[in-house]
């Protein structure tokens, strides 16, 4: 918890180093709000039918839009600043693969350039 509290520190620090740990919990805590939110989303708006168009239910669903909202650019953040930890330049993201290998692999002992 105190490495997903961190990122929400480092809000949008793109220069610098973030370890493995730190990224890969707060990935985790992340993907533990998303489901719990997802599922308060859905316990709410189905009992309450908020929008009714020609006879069709459509549910607005709030809290998970609004809590990608807030961790995006904290994850875009962490994100990069693993990429730097490994030596490579925060666009390696860009790739599709390869940017989750980059993300698994152990960090740069030595001081790098970022």
């Amino acid at each position: 918890m105190d490495y997903y509290l961190q990122c929400f520190k480092k809000f949008a620090v793109f220069s610098g180093r973030s370890e493995r740990a730190e990224y890969w919990y707060f990935f985790l805590c992340n993907i533990i709000a998303a489901i719990i939110l997802g599922t308060l989303d859905n316990i709410i708006f189905i009992r309450n039918e908020l929008l009714v168009i020609n006879g069709m239910t459509i549910n607005i669903f709030i809290l998970s839009p609004v809590y990608a909202l807030i961790t995006l650019i904290p994850g875009l953040a962490v994100a990069v600043r693993r990429m730097h930890d490994v030596g490579k330049s925060g666009f390696f993201l860009l790739i599709p693969i390869y940017n989750i290998v980059l993300l698994c692999t152990e960090g740069t002992k030595d001081n790098n350039k970022y």
